[in-house]
Formats: C-alpha cells, structure tokens, sequence
C-alpha cells in the first residue's frame, strides 16, 4: 500500500516528536512518503500529484485547512482517488472528530495503524458525503454573513503571531455578532420546495454534526445532519440578544434540541443557495474564502473513502 504522509509544521498542535513517532509507526505498514506543506494551497498540489501517481491513502497530520485542500487536490483530477486519513494536528479538529477519530494525536495515530491493517485484510474503506461549493468542495462546514466575519477576524490575528484558541474564536464571535446586530439583514435563503427567506441575518451550511468544538464541548446546530445524509441549514432572521441567548444554550445542551421562531433549520437538503443584496464574507472548513454575493451548496453522497471507523 504507497501513503504520502502529508505534514502542516504550523499546524496549532503538531510537535516534531509527534511527527517522528507518526512517521515511525506508518512505515512498518506502508510505502511512505512523507512531504510537510509550506505555503498556503500546498496540500492541494500534493494531493492532486498523489491522485496523478495512483497513491492509495493520503494521510493528513494538521488542521481542517489542511484536510479541506487535500480533497480539493485529489478530487480536482477526476480519476483515481486516494483515501484520505488524519491525525489532528489543528485547534479544532472537527472533521477528524466528526469521523470519530481521537483528538489525541497519539491515539489516532494507533486508530490509524488498526484501520490500514484492517484494510489489507479486506474492509474497504469507508465512504463520505461532501459539499460542492461550487468552486471549492467542503468537507463539514461552510458559512455565509457573520460566521464568514469571524473566521476573517481570527485568520487577520493569526496573520498577525497569535495563537488560535478556543477562548479566542469565542471573544470574537461575540464582537461579530454584537456587530451584527446593528446591521440590517442581508442574505436571502433558497430552499429546495420552499419560497426563498428573505432578510437573513446568517446562514450556516453543515456536511456533518458537530458544527464545532469549544475546547472538548461540542456546539451543535444542525444534529441531524451527518457524511451519509443531505446538507443542514442554520439561519436567523432576528438579532435578538434574548433570543440568540436562549439558542446559544441549546446549541451547548448535551442533549441539544435547536428551535426557536427567529431559526430556520432544515437537515437532510440536496441543496441550498444563499444570496445577498451585497457581497458578504465566507468561509468553507473554518478557510476564509473571501466575499461572496451568491453560494450554491450541493449534496454529493459516497464522494470520497476515509480511513475512519465504520458508523
């Protein structure tokens, strides 16, 4: 079995010890190459010439950034496609977490080694559900209005040498949506057998649930929605401090039950499109993309094999 091993060295939460051991424990199992990333849109390079040379699995040891352009490369080529696999290296780690992954480097890395042996003794992988963007493909999360202000914001300060933490993307989506607040609603909302919704404050886009992790508690939105259905939908019509309160205790419930009559939420959509009198911020896999006035969002079930335990 031929692996690339591809490495982010600025990933929040890679060592090189953890590197070496990782490495170590995969070359004993596979054909390993082992290439680190060095600029932005690296992994998306690497992925596509690992897909070119028939590679079987690309193993991903850094954040969501990294795994979201490492299947934006291999699936850029339209033929073969490696499996991909993780090891979180990033702050977040949603996707790798959402396949049930450790977010233990150490203990995903064993994960990952039971899951290859597996493998070669026939379970195939297992396949995913992503999101076409468009112009990108996303693997959990997208978002348009707010939730695209406050990755701008934290990415402007990570430009800047500080560190990206949990407490940090808290403290700044606070002051985004207090600013959002006084703004007038932007975005209309097309569902598919609905009349569009017209004044949306936000709109959030999940492939999957969790929509995040504040440190190790998970912030749902959409509960439903997992790799094997359709897209979930989470959008506000009002700025209500009293009502976003009450849905923000909801999304932190361990039993999590998101209503409210300022919310649409919808689960299981095979697309969605979001508008906007003026274009607005964006992001796709926690990545700010840059302004946008119109997104469709596509439902593509079984797109990619993961090395992830069966669910």
């Amino acid at each position: 079995m031929r692996a690339v091993l591809i490495v982010n060295p600025n990933a929040t939460s890679t060592t090189p010890a953890g590197r070496d051991l990782l490495a170590h424990a995969l070359e004993s199992r596979v054909d390993l190459t082992v290439v680190h990333t060095d600029h932005r849109g690296h992994a998306i390079e690497i992925g596509a010439q690992a897909a070119r040379d028939g590679t079987d699995v690309l193993i991903v040891h850094g954040g969501d950034g990294t795994v979201n352009e490492v299947v934006n490369g291999v699936l850029a080529e339209g033929g073969h496609t490696p499996a991909v696999g993780v090891v979180p290296g990033g702050s977040a780690n949603v996707f790798a977490r959402s396949l049930g992954i450790s977010p233990d480097p150490v203990a995903a890395t064993n994960q990952l080694v039971d899951l290859l042996g597996e493998h070669r003794r026939g379970r195939p992988w297992r396949r995913i559900g992503l999101m076409n963007c468009g112009e990108r493909w996303g693997v959990f999360t997208a978002g348009m209005g707010v939730d695209g202000d406050v990755v701008a914001a934290v990415e402007a300060q990570r430009a800047k040498g500080r560190k990206v933490t949990a407490s940090r993307y808290i403290r700044v989506a606070i002051r985004e949506m207090l600013a959002s607040a006084r703004r007038e609603p932007l975005l209309t909302l097309e569902l598919p057998g609905r009349d569009p919704e017209i004044g949306v404050h936000f709109a959030f886009v999940s492939n999957s649930s969790p929509w995040t992790y504040a440190n190790t508690r998970p912030v749902w939105t959409n509960p439903g929605t997992t790799f094997d259905t359709g897209l979930g939908v989470f959008a506000i019509n009002s700025m209500s401090v009293w009502r976003n309160l009450g849905l923000v205790r909801r999304m932190l419930s361990a039993a999590p039950d998101i209503k409210g009559a300022h919310l649409i939420r919808e689960d299981d959509l095979p697309w969605l499109r979001v508008s906007s009198d003026t274009p607005v911020a964006c992001q796709i896999d926690g990545d700010y993309i840059g302004l946008r006035q119109t997104m469709t969002f596509a439902s593509v079930p079984d797109a990619i094999g993961v090395v992830a335990p069966t669910q």
